[in-house]
């Protein structure tokens, strides 16, 4: 009697390794740019601590973006407003990265300090 042989055939593992390969490639690019989201998120509530005018808060996030090494925006492009007595610090920003040719992957960053979690005006 013939056995019959299971498993993967060659093709198909270099079709699964270069597929495992390429999300692989995709996440490398991605998790830097999360990284800076969650440190501009730490530095916009660090500089809501400390308080102050909008002037003192611009120059925590500098402080804060010098440390975290932010470079997608700065505390001039920081929405600073006074809602119902608090302030409150949001920001947008979108972040391009090229992936092959002219394909790229557009990522869209927003957050803010306010407690509803309410999305920063658009400009």
């Amino acid at each position: 009697m013939q056995q019959r042989q299971e498993g993967i055939s060659l093709v198909g593992l270099i079709v699964i390794l270069a597929l495992l390969g390429g999300v692989l490639v995709l996440g490398l690019k991605i998790v830097p740019t999360y990284a800076e989201y969650r440190a501009i998120q730490n530095a916009i509530a660090t500089a809501k601590s400390t308080g102050g005018s909008v002037i003192e808060i611009q120059k925590s996030f500098d402080a804060s973006a010098t440390t975290g090494y932010i470079s997608s925006i700065n505390s001039r492009d920081l929405i600073i407003e006074k809602i119902d007595g608090q302030t409150e610090i949001s920001f947008a920003y979108e972040k391009k990265i090229p992936l092959v040719g002219p394909a790229s992957l557009l990522l869209e960053y927003e957050g803010t300090t306010a407690k509803g979690g309410a999305k920063p005006a658009k400009e």
